[in-house]
Order: C-alpha cells, then sequence, then structure tokens
C-alpha cells in the first residue's frame, strides 16, 4: 500500500490563512485545519521535506509574522483526500443572521438566516478562523445602504458573496492566488450572485475602479499597512473600511499608520487573540 507524508504545524500565533498560503506553495496533496494546528500531506516519493517546511516558517519567523513554529513528521498510509477534507469541514453559524455551509452538508436556517454555500477546495476563509467570523458579524452591523464593495484577498469569495446577499449591488473581489480565483468564481456560482460579484486575479495597485462604499481586507498586519494609501484611496468620502487578520497586539501599528489619512476609528471587534477593526473616511 501507497505511503504518504504527514507534517503537523503549528506556530504561536496561529494563523490559519497566512499558514495555508505559504503551505500551498509546497509539493503536497492536502491541508487540513484543526483548532490550533495544520496537518499537510504529500506523496511519499515527494521531495518536500521537514526541513524545507522549517525554511518557509523561519522566513515568516524573521518577518515578525509569527514568533514560534513546531514541525512533526511522519508516515502513514494512503488516504482517501476528499473523505478526509469533508470530514473535517462542518457547518459555521457566524451569527444569527449568517451561516456558511459546505455542499454536502444538510443545514436548517433559522428564520430570515442568510446560508452561504462555500467548498473552499485550496483557498482559505471557510468561515472558521476568527478573522473571517469578525468581519462577517462587522459587515452585517456596518454594510447599511453600501452598494459598491471591494474584497481584498478574497479567498474563497465568502466576504464578498455575503456583502451581496446583505444589499450591495456590485462587488469586486480581488486574490493574486489563481486558485483563490477559480474556487472563488465556483462558490459565486454556487451563491447564484454571479450577476453582482466578480473575482479578479490582480493586486490593489491595479484596481482603477471608481471608490468603493465599502472595503473588506482579511489578511495580514504587514500587508494592510503596505497597502493602506491604495485603500483609502479607493474608498468614498463617508465610505467604510473594515480590516482584519490581526492580532489584537497590532492594533496601535495600524492605528498610527492609517490615521495619518483622513480617516477615524469607528468600531472594533475582538475574539480570542484577533481582532478586527472598522474605520470611516471624512
Amino acid at each position: 500500500m501507497k505511503t504518504h507524508k504527514q507534517f503537523n504545524i503549528s506556530t504561536i500565533p496561529f494563523n490559519v490563512d497566512l499558514l495555508s498560503g505559504l503551505l500551498w506553495q509546497l509539493d503536497i496533496e492536502g491541508i487540513n485545519e484543526y483548532d490550533n494546528y495544520l496537518v499537510i500531506f504529500a506523496k511519499g516519493e515527494s521531495n518536500i521535506s521537514k526541513s524545507e517546511i522549517e525554511n518557509y516558517l523561519t522566513t515568516i519567523k524573521n518577518e515578525n509574522l509569527i514568533e514560534t513554529f513546531t514541525v512533526d513528521e511522519s508516515s502513514i498510509e494512503e488516504i482517501n483526500w476528499n473523505a478526509e477534507w469533508e470530514k473535517n469541514t462542518n457547518v459555521i453559524e457566524v451569527s444569527d443572521r449568517i451561516a456558511i455551509k459546505p455542499t454536502f452538508r444538510e443545514y436548517t436556517p433559522k428564520e430570515n438566516q442568510l446560508i452561504i454555500a462555500i467548498d473552499p477546495k485550496m483557498s482559505f476563509g471557510t468561515g472558521e478562523h476568527e478573522t473571517t467570523k469578525l468581519v462577517l458579524q462587522l459587515l452585517e452591523n456596518h454594510i447599511g445602504n453600501a452598494k459598491r464593495v471591494l474584497d481584498v484577498g478574497s479567498g474563497t469569495g465568502v466576504l464578498g458573496i455575503a456583502a451581496s446577499l446583505l444589499g450591495a449591488n456590485k462587488v469586486v473581489g480581488i486574490d493574486n492566488d489563481e486558485w483563490c480565483i477559480e474556487n472563488g468564481s465556483e462558490n459565486i456560482e454556487l451563491n447564484n450572485v454571479g450577476d453582482k460579484v466578480e473575482v479578479r486575479l490582480t493586486e490593489i495597485g491595479n484596481v482603477n475602479d471608481e471608490p468603493f462604499d465599502l472595503i473588506l481586507a482579511n489578511i495580514n498586519k504587514h500587508i494592510l499597512l503596505d497597502i493602506a494609501k491604495s485603500i483609502v484611496n479607493l474608498t468614498i468620502a463617508d465610505g467604510k473600511i473594515i480590516l482584519s487578520g490581526l492580532l489584537y497586539t497590532d492594533k496601535e501599528d495600524i492605528l498610527s499608520a492609517y490615521s495619518k489619512f483622513n480617516i477615524m476609528l469607528v468600531d472594533e471587534k475582538q475574539m480570542g487573540e484577533w481582532i478586527a477593526l472598522v474605520f470611516e473616511k471624512k
């Protein structure tokens, strides 16, 4: 029977989106996400090694994106990857208003609850991670009359889909990962919002649309700092910006950078060690 390599990876802090995005660049077959660690699988004949993974993690540690990490390697017999993935993917009740479900799970919605169908495959943003939940909960409160929404780092498309279901007429999602564009497009069709939501393979610097009423960005502190000016420039006067992917210790750095522009903090929400911030442009 064929064997596969298994690597259990934990970091402090544990940022599932950051780690998944990094590790999918390696020669692997699958990733399982758990509360505080990841498991990645590779073919037995793959060249991937523990030391290669440690080199990748050392890079982001040197960038101060994580503080510590551990990698444990083992060998396992052949796995039905689809069965393993489905076994660990469940319905997520983000709030009384929003639930996220994979297509293979049954779920009876509450009254007036919006159901978002998401099959994540190789993209990121299943709704399980605190950062995604935070944005969705704040989106409910702050979408207001926003008709044009930009989702920066769109992943599975879950945030853009939610924005359209909450009332936005036009949503543009951007990502620099081809897998995310493919998966995001599939999820947009699953939710029948193709007339309102589109995803593009591009960077924010290449977005030349008219300014947006609301911008969502669930990434990480360093990228949010780098693209602060672009985000603010693409926001209309009195428009709002929701930032996530942040540890509570990142708050002051974000406030310092974004306060240089004509915006003010109007709301924030914390879940565990993670926070999301809402700004309004004046």
